[in-house]
């Protein structure tokens, strides 16, 4: 009987270090996501420009949305239509239009850099 016990507490012990391994493991293989001082020349503009250029941008305008510059990316931020459309909320189109939701860290960057007032810089 006791020595049920302690094959017992054992695999106990064998699970639960597995388990912190491979959650170990996860992070450190993601990067991790810079979000402070977001800079739309440096962060932004590569996120829009990879992604959504080819249908909004470099005078490709569909369905009206022209994200070519920082007035009209601004104009989109400032009325809602970039967080909504790429975080896929209710009652926008989720963008990119039938590919893969962006990365949480490339969101989170136009999060950032929307709530510091989508700066020109």
């Amino acid at each position: 009987m006791r020595r049920c016990f302690c094959r017992s507490g054992w695999i106990v012990l064998l699970v639960i270090a597995a388990g912190a391994c491979s959650k170990a493991s996860e992070e450190e293989l993601a990067p991790p996501c810079d979000t402070d001082n977001m800079r739309y020349s440096a962060d932004i503009l590569p996120i829009i420009s990879t992604n959504c250029y080819s249908c909004h941008g470099n005078g490709t305008v569909t369905e009206g949305v022209d994200l070519d510059g920082y007035a009209n990316l601004k104009a989109r931020a400032d009325n809602g239509d970039l967080l909504g459309a790429v975080t896929h909320a209710a009652g926008y189109t989720p963008m990119p239009y039938n590919l893969p939701k962006l990365s949480d860290c490339d969101i989170n960057k136009i999060k950032a850099w929307i709530r510091d007032g989508a700066p020109n810089n």
